[in-house]
Formats: C-alpha cells, structure tokens, sequence
C-alpha cells in the first residue's frame, strides 16, 4: 500500500486504499494461481505468484526508497502497521480460488523502525525474527515460500548515497556473509535473491550444526527445498515443460489481446479537468507541442542523467492526428506532455560529501519547495556511513529536474490566451497541481500509456460517451464484484 504520496514506488502498487489493495491482491493471485478445469486449482494454466513486500514498503520514511542505504528505514508514526498486513493476510493469503493462498511472499529491503517489540531488533524485514517467524509463519500461518529481496546478504557499499545494486544488508552490517544467511535460514526464509553461489549458504550451514544442531538444520534444508519443489511441480515444471510454439504464436500479440489491452489504457486516463467542454479537439487543427528540458539528476540507479532536451511525441504520430506547428503563433490549442516532478529521492550527495548529513525533501510540486514543516528530528537514523542518527532535512531546499514543465504549461496559456491548453501528465508519483491547473483548460492523467491513447481521448476519436462507458466496464464493474461494494 502506497500511503507515503512521496515514494517512488507508488506506480507499482495498487495504491493506497485498504480494501481496495486488498481485494486487487486477492483477484490477481485468484487470477494468475487458478487452472480452471483442476480439481485444486493448481494445473498448466497456473502462474506461481509472489506477494510483495511483507509486511508493507509503503512507507519509507521522508518518502525515501529501501532499494538505497539513506532509504532504509520504515516508520508508522501513526502505528499503522496492521493497515499494511491487510493486503497480505485478507487478500493474497486467503484467496476465494482453490489455490487458496499466494505461492510465495517476498519481504522489503526496508528496517520496520520499531515495530518488533518482542526482541527489540531493527534490522530488515527478512532478518527480522518477529516479522518473519513470530508474525508471517505462526501467527497468520502462512506454510508458502518465503524468498528475500535481492542482493540482502551482500555487504554493503562503500557510500550512503551509491548505486542501488550493492548490497542491502540492512541493520545487520556487523555480520558476515554466512551469518547473514543463517539468520534467514532460521527466521524460516526459504529462497535467496540474486544469490547464484553456494559457498556461503553452505558455510552458515555448518555454523547451524554447530549452534543448534544438525538435525535442526538438515530439516531447515528439508523443509525449503519441499516448499520451493512443491510449487515447481503445481505447474508442471517438471511433467510438461515445454511450450507450444504454434500457441505461443497465436496468443503473444494477438489482435484480440491487443484491443482489450488498448481499451485498458483508454479506461485508465483520467479526466481531471475539462474547463466549458474544450474536449474533444478537431481532428487536423494547428497544434503546438513544446519540447521539454530536464536538468541533471539522480536516476533509479543512483547515476546522474546528464541534462536533456526531449521531443515529447514524434511529429509522424501527431500528424495523424493533426497538423503540427514549430510556432505557437500558428497554433489553434497546444498539447503540453508533462510528468509528476522529478528529483533525487530524498538523497543528494554532494551535500554528504561537504559535510551535510545528505538528505533532502522530495517535492510534489514543480517550482523550489523548502522543508518548513519538517521534523527537526528523524524517527528513525543510524548507519555505520554515517556519523549521525538524525535524518533530518528540515529547512533544506529542492529544485525539481522538470520545473520547465510548468513552465511550458505557463507559456502556452500566455501565448494562445482563450485559445484551448491541453496537459497530458505521466503520474508516476503525486502531485501538487495548484501551480498548474490554472493554466490548463484540459488535464488528463495517464500512468504510463501510449501517446495514441492520449491523442484519441482529445480528439474524440473514442468519444466521452464511449470512454466513460469503458471506464464503467473495465473498472467499476469489477470493483463492484470484487468489493461487493452494491454499486
């Protein structure tokens, strides 16, 4: 569940509603898990799922990401931590098919800042006793494969803000490799990610037979390798592991799949404004599409993206639609393609390096936000990097890679006067749009949808009426199934 607006994994959820998080997860493992013609529901049509990430990612503290070091720490200032088990305990572990359960469960990187009241410990979720043997295995009695998020015994990277792909080995540094892995063993995690050699998991073997008995271990062994078996031989890995060339041919892009995948993306924009019915556009009018420049800044990986300019749609495509104008003077409206503010993370690591503690907001808005409001202290802090616990980036200021968005926006509006302004943004985080709304006569939101997409909702090439009637069938229909909500 996405509740923290400002972490950048909030496109891969199913965002931050409880119940609606909670039955999307229940109908997708249902959907992906379930041979329809076999008895138990596992079959050849089965697709093992893995729910993720136990006991919640969703919020990271300052809206920053575990897949860093300065991102590691999971805070519930308004101890929620039970809303977030919801998704897993009532949706992907109890399941309304004959699978029953999701196959697999992946704990998050992240540190569940003292949420593990029982042994006092704030190490990552895999590491965690509570999280995983006293919460996951006995109480919600989950007997499914748990795995680890990659790259969690590795140690960890030489700097606080480096590239992401380094190790993860939160709030357990001080052990070595093979105690990493077998404290996992022993908290009753079944499968390593990203672990491709042997060595260490065999020497944390031997540490085992050591502290607790070989026996012990052996059934350790036992146990994991029946589980992660078991779910190979439920979809026939084994019986029938070859696939049929001449199906695979008539179902990977397949006009039907095709259609329903593009009425899918059509139902997804969403209309947030359309200021005395501007939409939908005449098809072949003067249309202005400004470029879009972003500055430097840090990617996913913790590499800079040097500085760029960006045609944001190809003048091949747009002519389809209409007829494309370099000069705004010429133009009958504008399309400004724009996306949620873009910025480093929470992290910036220039100011480590000069001495500051690194951190710094993450702005949902487009123009230079500075923290005012932000707690002076951390809930959470403290890593062998760094030579302070205090995380806080209160009074600091951020500038957003893309603030020329707005900019673009701005200008259009001034050019064309009543003339109509069309923003097209891609949402990948939240957003504050009080900058730009003004501006807009049209805004349309999309999570990541081809530009033709965008084009046949403006110009009424899927008419409103259609398009609504699409939203009605490819989303509240099933909501209302799925929720039983009595729509």
């Amino acid at each position: 569940m996405a509740t923290e607006p400002r972490w950048m994994r909030a496109m891969d959820t199913f965002g931050p509603h409880t119940q609606l998080s909670t039955d999307m997860a229940r109908a997708y493992c249902d959907g992906m898990q379930t041979t329809e013609s076999s008895p138990d529901g596992w079959g050849q049509d089965s697709v093992i799922t893995m729910a993720k990430h136990w006991p919640g990612g969703g919020t990271g503290e300052g809206g920053r990401d575990a897949h860093y070091p300065f991102g590691k720490y999971a805070v519930f200032p308004g101890e929620n931590i039970e809303e977030h088990l919801k998704p897993f305990i009532d949706g992907a572990m109890k399941l309304e098919g004959k699978t029953g359960k999701c196959a697999a469960i992946m704990p998050y990187y992240s540190i569940s800042w003292n949420q593990d009241k029982k042994y006092g410990e704030n190490v990552g979720n895999a590491y965690s006793k509570y999280m995983i043997k006293d919460l996951l295995r006995e109480r919600y009695g989950y007997d499914g494969v748990v795995c680890t998020d990659w790259n969690i015994t590795d140690d960890m990277t030489p700097t606080i803000g480096s590239y992401f792909p380094g190790g993860k080995c939160h709030g357990v540094e001080h052990l070595s490799i093979p105690e990493r892995f077998l404290k996992l063993i022993m908290n009753g995690v079944n499968q390593f990610g990203c672990v491709d050699k042997i060595e260490y998991v065999l020497e944390a073997f031997e540490i085992g037979c050591e502290r607790y008995g070989r026996e012990i271990m052996e059934q350790k062994i036992r146990d994991s390798v029946i589980k992660i078996l078991t779910n190979m031989f439920r979809v026939g890995l084994f019986e029938n592991p070859f696939l049929d060339l001449e199906a695979s041919l008539k179902t990977a892009g397949c006009e039907e799949y095709v259609k329903a995948g593009y009425a899918a993306q059509l139902a997804s924009v969403v209309m947030l404004k359309n200021k005395n019915g501007v939409l939908p556009l005449k098809r072949k009018i003067k249309v202005y599409v400004p470029e879009r420049h972003i500055s430097e800044y840090y990617n996913f990986v913790r590499m800079k993206t040097p500085a760029q300019d960006i045609r944001p749609i190809s003048d091949e495509l747009l002519g389809k639609y209409f007829e494309s104008v370099k000069n705004i003077d010429e133009a009958d409206a504008a399309i400004v393609f724009v996306d949620s503010p873009i910025g480093n993370n929470g992290f910036d690591p220039e100011d480590f390096k000069n001495g500051g503690n690194g951190y710094q907001p993450i702005s949902l808005q487009y123009r230079p936000y500075t923290a005012v409001s932000a707690s002076k202290e951390s809930m959470a802090g403290g890593d062998p990097r760094e030579n302070s616990t205090n995380r806080s980036y209160y009074g600091k200021t951020v500038t957003t890679a893309n603030e020329s968005d707005l900019d673009n926006v701005i200008f259009a509006k001034n050019e064309l006067g009543e003339k109509p302004v069309i923003v097209c943004i891609r949402m990948k985080t939240a957003a504050v749009l009080a900058e730009l709304e003004p501006y807009a006569d049209a805004i349309l939101v999309d999570f990541g949808v081809q530009k033709e997409v965008l084009l046949d909702i403006i110009t009424g090439n899927m008419s409103l009426q259609d398009y609504l009637l699409s939203c009605y069938q490819r989303i509240w229909i099933p909501l209302k199934d799925t929720m039983k909500c009595g729509f």
